[in-house]
């Protein structure tokens, strides 16, 4: 590869959160590996990574225009060997996260840090998983990740210093502002977030309020950007409702497990934004 190895990362996964990274790191002027198995996963990510790209600029969230990196697709995690750190952003399934993490330790070089884009999978458990448990750190992206300004740094309990600092260097190269908590089901912003979004839900089903006035009563009164199921939409109901579960599972406490209106609406193909609806109407036909 002709970059610099330093101006070089790996994403896995073309998903909706790996294409939100992808458009992230390319416009701050990386150079992106986006891996996934599907060819034509990769060939409508990267014409929505473009869209992604051109929005960023829009709203300035690149300082440099002009200064967008090169992505390139590989089918297989080989593809990621010249990079300088792997970002895995699949699916929130514990143990494809660790099957995933486990043959890309065993591909990268030592010393290249291994971050999982986790919503709430413990990083000890993950690291079970991988050859070098002293180089997995998880960084909780939010969606759209070239547009919000923080993240969520989890420091496992076999994390290092050195891999702590290159995550850290990589994310203040990437514009982050980072929080560093300490290892546990759901970290911080999913153990408050996704139990809101689930109660919200709850009160919509019990015909309590509508989603409209949930979501007004949650921006006007207290302060939440958008409202919890307009957010749910953004994150996914897939997404939340299997978050939802690995939190109730790893905590032993039941009442985190999503509730029956989310779980119908999983049911039913209504997965949020991305399928055109969700708590709301977008528009589009379902696919």
């Amino acid at each position: 590869m002709a970059n610099s190895r330093s101006d070089v990362i790996a994403v896995l996964g073309a998903g909706v959160m790996g294409r939100s990274i992808t458009a992230l790191a390319l416009g701050r002027g990386m150079h992106v590996v986006l891996v996934d198995v599907s060819d034509d996963v990769l060939e409508d990510a990267r014409s929505e990574i473009t869209q992604q790209l051109r929005h960023g600029q829009l709203l300035g969230a690149f300082p440099d225009a002009g200064a967008t990196g090169t992505l390139t697709t590989a089918l297989s995690a080989e593809g990621a060997a010249d990079a300088v750190a792997v970002i895995e952003a699949i699916t929130e399934d514990a143990s494809l996260k660790a099957r995933i993490m486990a043959e890309i330790s065993g591909t990268v070089p030592a010393g290249t840090p291994l971050i999982t884009n986790t919503s709430g999978i413990p990083i000890a458990e993950l690291a079970k998983s991988v050859e070098r448990p002293e180089e997995l750190a998880g960084v909780h992206f939010m969606n759209p990740a070239y547009l919000i300004e923080m993240v969520e740094v989890i420091r496992g309990p076999q994390t290092g210093d050195a891999a702590m600092g290159a995550v850290l260097s990589l994310l203040e190269r990437l514009g982050k502002k980072t929080v560093v908590v300490r290892d546990a089901p759901g970290f911080v912003t999913s153990r408050l977030l996704h139990p809101m979004i689930n109660e919200a839900a709850r009160i919509v089903s019990e015909g309590t309020a509508s989603v409209e006035s949930v979501d007004q009563l949650m921006h006007g009164c207290l302060g939440h950007p958008t409202g919890p199921l307009r957010t749910a939409d953004l994150i996914g109901l897939d997404n939340l409702a299997d978050a939802l579960r690995l939190l109730a599972e790893r905590t032993q406490n039941s009442t985190f497990n999503p509730c029956e209106l989310l779980v119908e609406k999983v049911r039913r193909g209504e997965l949020g934004r991305k399928t055109g609806r969700g708590f709301y109407d977008y528009g589009e036909v379902l696919s």
